[in-house]
Order: structure tokens, then C-alpha cells, then sequence
């Protein structure tokens, strides 16, 4: 079999609220895009919790992230309902997720297990967060932010500045 021949684009999603995006979250990022030939960041439009910055917000922070990092073969994008219908829609093949302790396992676990039953064809993919990454949360750094504390070093700049924003005005 002649491999020039493949013109299978493996399509993976890594989806989440991305308020805001992290180091962290682009650490996984740029791993799974060594992994797939397309990596869509896909920002969850609604998701079920109260969120610091808007949809149109996290999308831009997230393009100029992805932007800086030189990762062509990433993208990013928005959507609504199902991750695995998302997924579908896209002729994807798996799903991204960031494993930084036992308790988020046990949550992805889950999801997994369920989006598995949903539409076995897509594989969930967990990767392990690096070490310097296993404390850092968007939580715990709108926090830090909302109080003045320095956040930098744990997100990318242009975050840091957005939160700088946010917390003055």
C-alpha cells in the first residue's frame, strides 16, 4: 500500500469553555496537534456555568493564542449541543480532553464512557497535563487576577492583559 496515496485527514476536537484559555489548555493543544493533522479548539457557546468573558471574547483570545504559537494545523471555533454531534459534523474522529488529576479522571471517564455510547466511531483522547500545569485552572486564575495577584507565567499574555482589563474596570 502506497502511503502518498492516504488522503485521511485525522480530525480531532478539543472542546471546553476556555474562560479563559490557559497555558495549561495550550500545552494540550500543542500536543494534540503533533497528534492529529487538524486540531479544532471548539469553545463551548453556552455552557452551564457563569462565565467572565464572552463568547466573542474567549474565540478571540483564543485565535491570538493560537496565533502566537505558530500551530497551523489548529483552529478555533465555536459551537452549541453535543461535543460528539460537533464532532461528527466535522468527519472528526476523537476527542480531546486534559487530564490534571484523579478527580478530573473520574469525570472524563464518564463523558467518555457516555460519548462513546453516543457515537462509537469518535475515540476519546486524554492527555496528561505537564507538570508545571497540574495547579493552574481558569477559576483559580480569574481569581488570582480578580484580587491583583500576578497570574503571568501560567497564561498567555494577551490573557493576562484581557483580565488585567476585566478586573479594572
Amino acid at each position: 500500500m502506497d502511503n502518498q496515496n492516504i488522503t485521511t485527514r485525522r480530525i480531532a476536537v478539543y472542546p471546553g469553555s476556555f474562560d479563559p484559555i490557559t497555558n495549561g489548555h495550550l500545552d494540550i493543544a500543542r500536543r494534540a496537534a503533533r497528534l492529529f493533522d487538524m486540531l479544532i479548539i471548539a469553545v463551548y457557546a453556552n455552557p452551564r456555568k457563569a462565565l467572565l468573558f464572552s463568547l466573542e471574547e474567549r474565540l478571540s483570545l483564543c485565535r491570538a493564542v493560537v496565533k502566537s504559537s505558530d500551530l497551523p494545523n489548529v483552529r478555533v471555533e465555536s459551537f452549541t449541543g453535543l461535543t460528539v454531534d460537533y464532532v461528527s459534523s466535522l468527519g472528526g474522529q476523537a476527542i480531546v480532553r486534559g487530564l490534571r488529576s484523579p478527580n478530573d479522571f473520574e469525570g472524563e471517564f464518564q463523558m467518555g464512557l457516555m460519548n462513546h455510547r453516543l457515537a462509537p466511531a469518535i475515540e476519546t483522547v486524554c492527555l496528561f497535563t505537564n507538570q508545571e500545569h497540574l495547579f493552574v485552572s481558569s477559576s483559580r486564575l480569574k481569581e488570582v487576577a480578580s484580587l491583583g495577584g500576578d497570574a503571568s507565567g501560567m497564561l498567555p499574555s494577551v490573557v493576562v492583559e484581557a483580565l488585567h482589563q476585566k478586573f479594572t474596570q
